[in-house]
């Protein structure tokens, strides 16, 4: 659970979370027929972007295969479509989505809409006679992306979710291993020693925190091996966070098993702070487009920080001062969770 798992969801999840939508299924409901419609419809489906159901020329056919799931999107091209494009140098399409699933219905309506524009500018470049000479002010337009040329979605998102992954090993493992001496009865005998509150929670972080370096150092190994990642940054800013960040997470899942006493309850203390863990976190959505309220909660969520470094490190290279407030954000939640940690364990004498 503590190597394995991390590494067989870091393979997995990168190549199933994939946030660019491809075979968008879609039903033309032909009415004209003409060359331009026919134009029109090889470069939507030429694309790779959508793929063609049906071509009919009855919307209402076309309505049946969206109640059956079948198509997410209907282009429907009217009468004299053609015919209005050249002579009155304007025509209408209508576009309808399935809109059940608001993302792929929003991305599907925008691709189709700018491949349509696209189409629209070829024919009228096809009509327009430009003078050698043009007199009208052209502006144009350059661009440069910078730190991921190639929108390379993998690039995103394994370094988010190996900071995921470390997360699961420390909190959750972490705390089912005290809550499991409850259960058997061996948490008593501790208890009965002589042994310090601090002394039995170091016991119980430093091999959990030893195992969390050996599931990162895996997890870039396999980044690498699979996917071609490396860091553009230091592997030494990475350790360093790393080692802080676990001592706040180890904290967070010592801090759930002096709470819990059974392991059922640990798993769901532990499943419910990784669901606000994940979903605050900015691992699939930017926390800049998140409520403001949201915003505020994603200050106190530790792998919100460590996600942001491990992004900033492996795409754009920062280097250790560039992440000053990030680290000592980390070493305040350490310094939080396994203080609290260590004040709730309740030691009992015979």
């Amino acid at each position: 659970m503590i190597l394995m798992m991390p590494i067989i969801q870091l393979i997995v999840i990168p190549l199933a979370a994939d946030y660019e939508i491809k075979q968008i299924s879609i039903s033309v409901v032909d009415q004209d027929h003409s060359p331009y419609s026919q134009k029109l419809v090889h470069k939507l489906t030429a694309s790779g972007y959508f793929q063609l159901v049906e071509y009919t020329q009855s919307y209402a056919q076309a309505s049946k295969t969206v109640n059956n799931g079948n198509t997410d999107l209907i282009l429907t091209i009217p009468q004299h479509f053609e015919r209005d494009l050249i002579k009155s140098n304007k025509a209408q399409l209508h576009l309808a989505a399935d809109a059940v699933n608001g993302v792929r219905a929003g991305l599907g309506t925008a691709y189709a809409a700018q491949m349509i524009g696209d189409f629209n500018r070829e024919v009228r470049e096809e009509w327009m006679l430009l003078p050698k000479f043009n007199e009208i002010p052209q502006i144009e337009i350059t661009s440069a992306n910078w730190f991921n040329q190639h929108f390379d979605y993998h690039l995103f998102m394994v370094p988010g979710i190996l900071a995921i992954l470390v997360t699961m090993v420390g909190c959750f493992l972490t705390a089912l291993n005290i809550v499991a001496e409850k259960e058997v009865g061996t948490i008593e005998q501790i208890n009965v020693s002589p042994i310090k509150k601090y002394e039995f929670i170091l016991g119980k972080l430093i091999p959990f925190w030893v195992l969390g370096m050996v599931s990162i150092t895996l997890g870039m190994v396999f980044a690498f091996l699979i996917f071609r990642i490396i860091p553009v940054g230091s592997y030494l800013t990475i350790y360093a966070f790393s080692a802080v960040y676990l001592l706040g997470v180890l904290g967070i899942g010592l801090l759930i098993s002096t709470f819990a006493d059974t392991q059922q309850q640990a798993t769901l203390f532990s499943f419910f702070c990784m669901m606000v863990f994940i979903l605050l976190g900015g691992l699939y959505t930017p926390i800049e487009s998140m409520p403001e309220w949201a915003q505020w909660l994603t200050r106190i969520n530790p792998p919100a920080y460590f996600i942001k470094v491990i992004r900033a490190v492996f795409i754009k290279g920062s280097s250790f001062s560039d992440l000053i407030p990030d680290f000592l954000a980390m070493i305040g939640f350490a310094i939080l969770f396994n203080a609290l940690a260590v004040f709730n364990y309740r030691k009992r004498s015979a």
